[in-house]
């Protein structure tokens, strides 16, 4: 079987030729595993039905006939929704602004989770504004030692992702 590294190499390309990209990968479960894509658009308009369906069918395609999973599978493609998984470099630069939390694998000054509005991304570093001691400082995260970050739901992010997709909030 190959490794979640090595399925998103095979089907990077073809997504990317469609305008979408791969967001996260895993692979769960044991007897019938589940491999989970999760997909946006490269031009960072929402992602609808019919977009993970297309894209669905092309990642079918490439890994019936490449043929990475030893044995039967589930395969799930869904959109990162609103209160998105920060994964790339990018993504901490696209979603500056917004509140994130951030897990560390290695604890910082005695904490491992930051949570504050990022600033994005710079050097390899992961930068937040948190509170400190009743004020509000910048901090720098090394990307390499992150475990895993998301945006924090908010009235300010359903906002912007309504502004993404036309609709209103009320």
């Amino acid at each position: 079987m190959k490794s979640v590294a090595q399925i998103e190499e095979l089907i990077l390309p073809a997504l990317n030729d469609m305008g979408f990209d791969v967001v996260r990968i895993m692979l769960t479960g044991g007897q019938k595993p589940t491999l989970q894509v999760m997909a946006d658009r490269l031009d960072e308009e929402a992602i609808t039905v019919e977009d993970c369906a297309t894209i669905s069918r092309a990642i079918s395609a490439i890994l019936d006939v490449e043929d990475p999973i030893d044995d039967a599978y589930t395969l799930e493609v869904s959109s990162p929704g609103i209160d998105r998984p920060l994964v790339k470099p990018r993504d901490f630069e696209r979603f500056a602004g917004y509140e994130a939390k951030v897990e560390m694998n290695v604890a910082i000054d005695g904490q491992r989770r930051f949570r504050g509005r990022l600033l994005g991304f710079v050097e390899d570093h992961i930068h937040l504004e948190i509170e400190h001691n009743g004020d509000m400082v910048e901090i720098a995260l090394p990307y390499d030692d992150f475990y895993r970050a998301k945006l924090v739901m908010s009235d300010e992010l359903v906002a912007g992702a309504s502004e993404q997709t036309g609709t209103e909030t009320d």
